[in-house]
């Protein structure tokens, strides 16, 4: 069995700061992409940003600039720093991630998901 366990979120003012951690643990072989996605209400999950295992990046254009994604692959963890954050930051925040477990088959993993609050 394989968890992916998140903390970091908050409560925050705009043009704040916060940092997203993402843990695996369990029955992991490797792992290739990781990423956060974030939901708000009524709206559909999307992407805020991925890495995959070579740290390539990539980010939600509306993101682009403020926050950073980072991976410890030693720690099988994600960081998401969020700086300068909006209102409409304000959101679930879920990571996610492609892993290959030690059956060495490769699926994809959700963690529970972190409220993040920005106010104006």
């Amino acid at each position: 069995q394989v968890q992916l366990v998140e903390s970091g979120g908050g409560l925050v003012q705009a043009g704040g700061s916060l940092r997203l951690s993402c843990a695996a643990s369990g029955s992991i072989f490797s792992i290739n992409a990781m990423g956060w996605y974030r939901q708000a209400p009524g709206n559909e999950r999307e992407l805020v940003a991925r890495i995959n295992s070579g740290g390539s990046t990539n980010y939600a254009d509306a993101v682009k600039g403020r926050f950073t994604i980072s991976r410890d692959n030693a720690k099988n963890t994600v960081y998401l720093q969020m700086n300068s954050l909006k209102p409409e930051d304000t959101a679930v925040y879920y990571c996610n991630a492609d892993i290959r477990t030690h059956l060495l088959r490769v699926l994809n993993y959700w963690g529970q998901g972190t409220q993040v609050t920005v106010s104006s």
